[in-house]
């Protein structure tokens, strides 16, 4: 199975830069519950929480909510108790650094297992939540931002640990993020032509060389671009190119 390389990048000195592969197109929410599930054995924690940071109604003040989560029984409330301890704190921290962020419980236990370079991560104070929690935030600029937390009892990180898992972070909140672009947009869908034209556009060929390979006219060419570019509601083609990427019309 091939996946799609993506590079991350932030102008922060401490920022996330690195390549990651992107699995195949997913096509429900449902379809991220197992990798969730599986980096959340990875860590030794009992749950996992996906929040995306999202207007509050006020001016410049956003609030974080709970989007993805595993909590099982009284999951709404085990949520408003977690973004009640931790939301502001986690949107603050987002803000300046994209270091995780960790948390020990209400007893100040709950790992097993640390880092050796503590430098690498962020402790914040809880008096309230009975769990420890690893936070991993995730900046994707107009994208959207979030964070992707694990908790437990008795987590397990080590340097190598930590950094697998908020690498693959990323990749799950693009696509989480695709997911929701996808229902937000408009439902006429792009035609074969033109997600064939996109794709080689997004290889680098010009109109003309595109023209050759699917053997059209260059202003049929032109007019699939522009046709898609309407559809996706993008003022170029260029970021028409980058948001079939993002929604998974092509790769």
């Amino acid at each position: 199975m091939v996946g799609r390389m993506v590079q991350t990048k932030d102008n922060e000195g401490s920022g996330q830069t690195g390549m990651f592969y992107r699995s195949p197109v997913v096509t429900s929410r449902s379809d991220l519950f197992p990798k969730l599930v599986a980096m959340q054995k990875l860590v030794g924690a009992r749950n996992f929480v996906v929040t995306k940071a999202a207007a509050s109604g006020f001016p410049n003040k956003k609030k974080l909510t709970c989007e993805l989560e595993n909590w099982g029984m009284n999951a709404a409330e085990q949520s408003a108790q977690f973004i009640r301890a931790v939301g502001d704190i986690l949107l603050d921290h987002i803000e300046t650094s994209l270091l995780p962020v960790i948390w020990r419980n209400k007893n100040a236990g709950g790992f097993a297992d640390l880092p050796d370079v503590p430098a690498l991560l962020r402790r914040i104070e809880n008096d309230t939540l009975p769990y420890a929690g690893l936070a991993l935030p995730v900046r994707l600029g107009t994208i959207g931002n979030g964070y992707i937390v694990f908790c437990g009892t008795n987590l397990v990180l080590d340097n190598e640990v930590v950094i697998e898992q908020h690498i693959k972070c990323c990749e799950i909140m693009v696509d989480m993020l695709a997911l929701d672009e996808r229902k937000a947009a408009p439902s006429e869908a792009l035609s074969e032509r033109e997600i064939a034209c996109l794709q080689l556009a997004g290889d680098g060929r010009i109109s003309e060389e595109i023209a050759v390979k699917l053997g059209l006219s260059v202003h049929t060419v032109n007019a699939y671009l522009g046709s898609a570019t309407i559809k996706l509601d993008s003022v170029n083609r260029i970021q028409a190119i980058a948001k079939a990427i993002r929604l998974g019309y092509i790769h």
